[in-house]
């Protein structure tokens, strides 16, 4: 089974494992991203997710896609938040089942590394003092 969404709230990973678990599944692999307390230097308050919904959603059946050619497992979760994310709290869970751990940790990997590279979704990281989009490894102000 699969399980692609954004969510605009918290995230539930128990819900990812409910959606890749299976008797005939030996691994699951998961990934947390979550919202630290600071970034180069600078402490941070919170970060605000935007995201083109239907192209993202639609990148994440594609990353599915990918992951069962590759790595011949079609049991993948992803799901990435929208809006405000506090710190200490998730921004994206990945999880994959698949019947041996190689090729669990190595699809769980690839998922998260081709959703950064691909996935029309935007980050803003908020300090006191102001806030930056942050793009790749360099950051511009916003507005």
């Amino acid at each position: 089974m699969a399980l692609h969404r954004l969510v605009d709230g918290p995230l539930d990973l128990q819900e990812a494992l409910r959606a890749v678990a299976g008797p005939d599944r030996g691994a699951v692999a998961t990934f947390s991203g979550t919202a630290r307390d600071h970034h180069a230097g600078r402490p941070v308050l919170r970060l605000e997710y935007q995201a083109y919904a239907a192209m993202a959603e639609e990148t994440f059946r594609t990353i599915g896609a990918e992951v069962a050619e590759r790595f011949a497992t079609p049991h993948l979760a992803i799901l990435h938040r929208t809006g405000t994310v506090p710190i200490g709290e998730a921004s994206v869970i990945i999880a994959v089942a698949a019947p041996h751990r190689r090729e669990a940790l190595a699809a769980c990997a690839y998922a998260i590394d081709r959703l950064k590279e691909t996935a029309p979704i935007w980050k803003k990281e908020v300090y006191a003092d102001g806030a930056v989009w942050i793009e790749g490894p360099r950051a511009r102000p916003a507005g």
